[in-house]
């Protein structure tokens, strides 16, 4: 693949969503650097799908990082904590990993800075995102701020930007972008609470999520149930 020289830090799960962002900065022309971690959570089957979209995509070089989020606790992807079946009812699910975006986008904007990439790309979203406090607009914003003023790119005016193309939009709008850039979604994985033999629950929030784009967008979902 020929180089641009315009170079993007891609946070990549192995989900849905940042795997479509993946595509999304692959179709603007970036040399895509991804990044994935292993923090202890309990479906690590997602380390091995983001590998698999990182070879898809090209990218030009696939990172994990390890941070033990799981020493910390508070949340069910991370401890012993049971995995909810039902959707979220109002206040902010057990799901919720503390402060997991802002440690991420602070990895990936050290390695952003040692590239030379001023664009980091991370798949939040606001429509379908459970009430993670981290996946919001103002806190998208006020990180990128952050981003500028702790940075010797930002003191020197080479801008930073945080990047979340999929912030507004549904499932369905998020998988119908996906396959017109060519995202195998049987590659990818979602569910909270994985058999331990990888697959999905189709019963834990994440897993509904998904299902209703997939029906909402008029296809079906590649990926296998249990």
């Amino acid at each position: 693949m020929k180089s641009t020289n315009k170079r993007a830090v891609v946070l990549l799960s192995g989900g849905m969503d940042s795997t479509t962002c993946l595509a999304i900065a692959t179709s603007e022309g970036y040399d895509c650097y991804s990044m994935a971690f292993d923090y202890g959570q309990r479906h690590a089957i997602e380390l091995e799908k983001a590998g698999l979209q990182a070879r898809a995509f090209g990218v030009r070089r696939h990172m994990v990082i390890g941070v033990e989020l799981s020493k910390i606790g508070g949340s069910a992807l991370t401890t012993e904590i049971a995995v909810p079946k039902e959707p979220p009812a109002g206040d902010i699910p057990v799901t919720y990993v503390p402060a997991r975006n802002t440690v991420f986008l602070s990895l990936g904007l050290a390695w952003a800075e040692t590239l030379g990439a001023r664009d980091i790309f991370i798949g939040a979203n606001q429509v379908d995102y459970s009430g993670y406090p981290d996946c919001r607009d103002e806190f998208i914003s006020a990180y990128q701020r952050m981003a500028n003023l702790a940075t010797r790119m930002g003191m020197r005016g080479e801008s930073i930007s945080i990047r979340t193309p999929l912030l507004n939009l549904d499932k369905a709008a998020i998988i119908r972008r996906g396959l017109e850039l060519g995202v195998n979604y049987i590659n990818t994985h979602t569910c909270y609470d994985p058999t331990p033999g990888g697959l999905a629950c189709g019963l834990c929030p994440s897993c509904r999520l998904r299902l209703a784009g997939f029906a909402a967008a008029g296809c079906k979902d590649p990926v296998a149930y249990a």
